[in-house]
């Protein structure tokens, strides 16, 4: 069926995210002085949908849900959205219908595409995770406030989806076997599982250390750019790590993550895997993977920086960031700057994704304009 011509510019599609980030922004700022009957209503319908969105899934803490808000409160505005935008031709767009597949792991993880879509011109045809099914309704109930016509730009479905003229699907390795057989006629971005590691090389400073922290724990470690591996050097000692990995030490009083820690440290004693612990993560050699089940972390051993780029080469298709020194991100550069993936990052910045930091190093936006 084909799609309708968009009834907004670009600058008002622009405007209208930008007033989203304004919002939650001011929602995130408040004091509960100031009273605004406007402000207000934005309070209590965010409070209600993050609320609901804990209830539905009891690893959408409320600090979680208040870092993903902040994140994109600060990228949603005007100049950030223009910049972004201003290397791309999107005044040839001929309006296509592009699916949505969005996954569910931490919140809002597939506003990024439903974003790139409305933005370039597209309608957005969304089908939500269960696990993450009232935070994108929100995100486009802000953007609409003052721009109602851009509710033309996208619905949400629950149906399977059967009219489309492309798609972006995320899940697993699993699922993207199903997805390649379902839509792999049409164009498409298909992701799979991909994980993060950083590179350690014993001289990082402590408060690099507490930063790398939040790489690991934010989100419970259930993004594909949270650091699930550790990449040491030959006897390297981890007291200096676990002392910085201590200032999250509170993550064992959450049930859910206490569960997970007592459920996988008992699976890996009774399999007598010699193991580092701290009370509250777990650490286990792993030479075979990246992934690692929560409230634990992989870690192998290297012996020097020409094997570490050997084998970044070889297994990009499973990363998505690696963190890592300045200095060591310089030795890095050559070999990642010849792969789409995986993104070099400081620590303690790998969810604060720019604007551009596509995920699986695929430049959406460049493959919705291409679509005409």
């Amino acid at each position: 069926m084909p799609v309708k011509p968009i009834n907004t510019s670009l600058n008002d599609r622009v405007s209208a995210f930008a007033k989203a980030g304004s919002i939650l922004a001011q929602y995130l700022q408040s004091s509960g002085s100031d009273i605004d009957i406007n402000k207000d209503l934005w309070t209590v319908t965010i409070n209600q949908t993050l609320l609901l969105a804990e209830q539905k899934n009891s690893w959408f803490t409320r600090d979680n849900l208040l870092f993903a808000l902040e994140q994109w409160s600060q990228a949603l505005t005007v100049e950030n959205l223009n910049n972004w935008l201003t290397p791309y031709h999107l005044d040839s767009v001929s309006p296509q219908k592009v699916a949505v597949i969005a996954a569910g792991n931490i919140p809002m993880v597939g506003f990024h595409d439903v974003l790139c879509i409305i933005l370039t011109g597209h309608f957005a045809q969304i089908k939500t995770s269960s696990n993450d099914d009232v935070l994108l309704p929100l995100m486009l109930q802000l953007a609409t406030a003052e721009t109602p016509s851009l509710k033309d730009s996208y619905e949400f479905t629950s149906e399977r989806l059967t009219d489309f003229d492309a798609v972006i699907a995320t899940g697993s390795n699993n699922t993207s076997r199903y997805f390649e057989h379902y839509f792999g006629k049409k164009p498409n971005i298909i992701r799979k599982n991909r994980n993060s590691i950083a590179i350690l090389t014993g001289n990082e400073t402590r408060e690099e250390l507490i930063a790398l922290s939040d790489d690991v724990f934010l989100f419970f470690g259930l993004g594909c750019r949270s650091v699930s591996h550790l990449k040491v050097p030959t006897g390297y000692n981890f007291d200096a790590f676990f002392n910085a990995m201590f200032e999250k030490r509170e993550l064992i009083n959450y049930i859910k993550y206490s569960n997970n820690y007592d459920y996988n440290k008992a699976v890996y004693l009774m399999s007598e895997f010699k193991l580092l612990d701290n009370e509250f993560l777990i650490m286990k050699e792993e030479n075979d993977s990246y992934s690692s089940p929560i409230a634990s972390l992989g870690y192998s051993f290297y012996e020097n920086e020409e094997e570490i780029m050997a084998e970044i080469k070889a297994k990009s298709d499973n990363l998505q960031c690696v963190v890592t020194t300045t200095a060591m991100q310089n030795v890095l550069k050559p070999v990642v700057e010849e792969l789409a993936a995986p993104q070099l990052v400081d620590f303690g910045t790998t969810q604060m994704p720019k604007l551009n930091d596509y995920a699986d190093g695929v430049d959406t936006v460049h493959f919705l304009v291409t679509l005409t």
